[in-house]
């Protein structure tokens, strides 16, 4: 297989690393409201802006422009592209309900060095203020389940031989097609429970799986991202056609 590297632009190595960096940010910010550690506001919403920048940007790129369909991979675009637009988007309005609350604590003359006082009327207001954005985020996690059960039914998901590592599972694709399947579906479960969660005595036994859910693809999304760097690199240079 020979690729044209110089029209053919693959870069869901930053998407992954920015979706699971943001889903483990969502969940530390909710743990640390939860123990009152919730302070300055204003490095939380940078946080959640760097990821939901990179998404939303890379998401339209790819959504628009089909850059993966040149490898032959055109249902990945849809996938990896869409997706990411919805989740970068939901992280910018995260971005800027954080900073608006930050400047109207400070207006208010609430101390954000006592991050308690600031982690109580979080408590209370988060609720209200996240509920709306939850149901967008809810209607995607169900098309990220809706996306699993294409990958199972299509064998979708299988990289080239020519792919470093994830490549040994070219003549298996079922197993690659498994593990993003269920890692798309679990992301989505989250997200579904996130919209549930939003009231202002949750069950705790959904808070604890919602935390468990994105703990866990959050990680794996990060770390999936990572080994890419090594992954992708190794196939742009086995397909240069040098």
């Amino acid at each position: 297989m020979v690729i044209d590297w110089a029209t053919t632009a693959v870069y869901n190595t930053i998407m992954a690393v920015s979706v699971g960096i943001g889903l483990l940010l969502i969940v530390r910010f909710f743990s640390h409201l939860h123990a009152s550690k919730i302070g300055h506001l204003e490095g939380w919403a940078i946080g959640f802006a760097i990821p939901g920048l990179i998404l939303t940007i890379t998401g339209f790129h790819m959504s628009l422009t089909w850059p993966l369909s040149k490898m032959g991979f055109p249902f990945d675009d849809i996938i990896f592209g869409e997706s990411s637009i919805a989740f970068g988007v939901l992280l910018l309005g995260i971005t800027v309900l954080l900073w608006r609350k930050a400047n109207l604590y400070l207006k208010q003359g609430i101390d954000t060095n006592n991050s308690t006082v600031v982690s109580e009327n979080l408590k209370k207001e988060l609720p209200y203020l996240l509920k709306p954005l939850s149901y967008f985020g809810a209607a995607m996690g169900f098309a990220l389940i809706a996306m699993g059960c294409a990958g199972v039914t299509f064998h979708l998901f299988a990289a080239p031989p020519q792919e470093p590592i994830s490549g040994l599972f070219a003549d298996y694709p079922m197993i690659e097609a498994t593990f993003m399947s269920l890692l798309l579906a679990l992301t989505g479960v989250g997200a579904i429970l996130f919209a549930v969660n939003q009231k202002e005595n949750p069950s705790p036994s959904l808070v604890k799986f919602n935390q468990w859910a994105w703990t866990i693809t959050g990680i794996i999304w990060t770390a999936f991202g990572i080994m890419n760097y090594f992954t992708h690199i190794g196939l742009i240079i086995h397909t240069l056609g040098h």
